[in-house]
């Protein structure tokens, strides 16, 4: 019977943006969007290096934010690449999707002539709208979700045995522990570990204790404890402290929505009766995370852990559509909370 999920469905990583690169073969209009940046930064990469070469900027033209000319967009599809197979538009955190979309947009993407590459790259979208229906029709609509723990285990794993090396699970789960599940920082710790252990064939919990700290995902669980008490004192220091250690605002923001967010599955579940391993299942994550987070999530209301994600959300947003510079929006949420 297939594992159950809270919030996602149980799901493989896309292999959509990997097969096409591999066959060379490319669709006239891919969307990738959703909450794991990380995996969209890989794939968008993986896609321009596929599609044009890093010196050509001639057949390469980006757009961000919302207030885009569709018209822009459009010219440039129609325009024959020089000396390059495709013409390639990169277009980022758009709100196409969220919003109503141009018309003249919509009825495009059946015409984009086969020289041409459009890439969006969204957080957010609806589905039921028509840009989206659009695009699936036309080319790709590829969502990355964070991966339960299942995936995750697998995604490290193919990552250890890429580099030759092994991990017993006592240590993989050690290091999951300390890292969460938060891809870029996973990502980041594998890197270390590697270099680390450059000259071994293995991987153990001493090669963790030298290099794996787990101290920003520990820093970020403080932080909401503080904003439990009202400690806003405690709640800036962290912040400050993880800028000195070059975190940015952005990266900070997302992992306090994303640990406000499993306070508010485990904290809606919990009140519908589930025990740990039962949430644990329902979330697609293991048990000891959800025990380490229970107490924390019963030190806040549920409509408390509701308008944090929402006020967390809204502040992404803000200084992702030029409203607010990144770290006064970040900081005008901490303010909110601390």
């Amino acid at each position: 019977m297939p594992k159950k999920t809270y919030g996602k469905e149980k799901y493989e990583l896309p292999r959509v943006i990997d097969e096409d690169v591999k066959a060379g073969a490319f669709k006239r209009v891919y969307l990738l969007f959703g909450e794991e940046s990380y995996l969209k930064r890989q794939k968008k990469k993986m896609l321009l290096d596929a599609l044009r070469r890093p010196d050509d900027n001639m057949n390469f033209t980006a757009f961000e934010g919302k207030g885009i000319d569709v018209s822009q967009i459009i010219d440039l599809a129609e325009t024959m690449p020089f000396l390059s197979d495709y013409r390639v538009i990169l277009v980022e955190n758009s709100l196409f999707f969220k919003s109503s979309a141009p018309d003249a947009l919509i009825d495009y993407l059946d015409a984009i002539p086969e020289s041409a590459c459009l890439i969006f790259v969204e957080d957010e979208v609806d589905k039921r709208g028509r840009l989206y229906k659009a695009v699936s029709k036309a080319g790709a609509a590829v969502e990355y979700k964070h991966p339960d723990n299942e995936t995750l285990t697998k995604w490290v794993l193919s990552k250890v045995a890429k580099e030759q090396k092994k991990i017993s699970e006592a240590t993989l789960h050690a290091f999951l522990l300390r890292c969460g599940e938060d891809l870029e920082l996973v990502s980041n710790e594998l890197d270390k570990l590697f270099c680390y252990t450059l000259e071994k064939d293995c991987i153990t919990t001493e090669d963790l204790d030298a290099v794996c700290s787990g101290q920003t995902t520990d820093d970020i669980f403080d932080m909401v404890n503080a904003f439990s008490v009202g400690d806003a004192k405690k709640a800036f220091s962290l912040y400050y402290g993880l800028l000195q250690k070059k975190e940015s605002p952005y990266h900070i923001l997302f992992l306090i929505i994303r640990q406000f967010n499993q306070l508010l599955q485990i904290k809606d579940l919990r009140e519908q009766g589930f025990d740990t391993r039962s949430i644990g299942e329902r979330m697609g994550t293991q048990e000891w995370l959800v025990r380490k987070n229970l107490g924390q999530a019963n030190s806040f209301t549920l409509e408390q852990l509701k308008s944090a994600v929402r006020d967390g959300v809204a502040a992404e947003e803000a200084f992702k559509t030029g409203r607010m510079d990144e770290r006064s929006a970040v900081e005008l949420f901490l303010s909110k909370y601390a």
